[in-house]
């Protein structure tokens, strides 16, 4: 099997410096590397050219359109599979070596567990429990699984029919020719959704839990108008798309993104998207989510 790890980046050369050094330290070496350069300004470029890391460098296109260049950058080039990673996580040594065997026939996609680079064994993203249609449960107690040795206790056999993908995630190219690339209409938040149910139609998505990837705790980080308006309007898109009791899922979506909003930058900012000067962004998000308009149609 021949692999290709891709990594996208914008403007974080000390992180993706972190991430290369350790995905080129695997233990099963992936047989091609390559950046997506999302326009970087901050010497991104010149750290790639000193090391002789292979890269792309494109406008800022998401996340999502980072994904895309990269994926076909596999199609072109004959690879059989693509270990596709952000720059500010990075892989465990051997979680290369513990994804390939398990990428078997009748498989889309295998990824790693993402996990707080403190080493204390919780999720950045922590496991939803799934319903008898994989999807995650609204109620129940718990909702999620915050903890490795959780998931464990829920998946004895090692895997767990569920991935946060883009963050240490195996994808078979076989796959992607079935159900296409990446739809980076998304821009930012959402693509990942997409495109695991996506594949999904065509073979299992499970996380290995023996293939470990760090990550930085992301529960602080501020959230943009940028990232509330693409979180709001994306989510609301998925919605529609994959999942059940639609109307229900809208309206803890709409909690959701205003409590993080509150702990991450006050409750004041969190109260200007529906009630303050920032009520003209917060709307049109839920206008063009309820619409299924994905796009990139904000760029403040």
């Amino acid at each position: 099997m021949r692999v290709l790890a891709a990594v996208v980046t914008h403007n974080r050369r000390a992180l993706l410096g972190r991430c290369l050094d350790h995905l080129l330290a695997q233990t099963r070496p992936a047989d091609g590397v390559v950046v997506i350069n999302n326009a970087s300004t901050d010497g991104t470029t010149e750290m790639l050219d000193q090391r002789g890391v292979p890269y792309i460098t494109q406008a800022n296109l998401g996340s999502a359109g980072g994904w895309y260049r990269s994926i076909n950058h596999a199609l072109e080039h004959g690879f059989d599979a693509i270990w596709l990673m952000d720059d500010d996580g990075f892989p465990a040594p051997d979680a290369l070596a513990a994804l390939v065997p398990a990428l078997r026939p009748g498989i889309a996609c295998v990824s790693s567990v993402v996990l707080k680079e403190d080493g204390q064994g919780d999720f950045v993203f922590p496991f939803p429990l799934l319903n008898p249609r994989g999807l995650p449960v609204i109620w129940g107690r718990p909702r999620k699984i915050a903890s490795l040795e959780g998931l464990r206790a829920l998946a004895p056999a090692g895997t767990y029919p569920f991935a946060h993908l883009f963050n240490g995630a195996l994808v078979s190219v076989a796959a992607i020719r079935q159900v296409g690339n990446v739809n980076q209409d998304f821009f930012m938040f959402g693509d990942e959704v997409d495109f695991f149910f996506r594949l999904r139609q065509v073979g299992a998505v499970q996380s290995v839990l023996q293939a470990k990837h760090w990550h930085p705790d992301v529960g602080a980080r501020p959230y943009t108008p940028m990232k509330v308006y693409y979180y709001l309007k994306n989510t609301l898109t998925l919605n529609r798309r994959y999942f059940d009791r639609i109307w229900l899922r809208d309206l803890l979506a709409v909690l959701a993104v205003l409590g993080r909003t509150a702990s991450r930058n006050g409750l004041g900012h969190a109260l200007s998207y529906p009630l303050g000067r920032r009520a003209p962004l917060f709307y049109t998000a839920l206008w063009r989510g309820w619409r299924s308009q994905v796009g990139k149609d904000f760029h403040a």
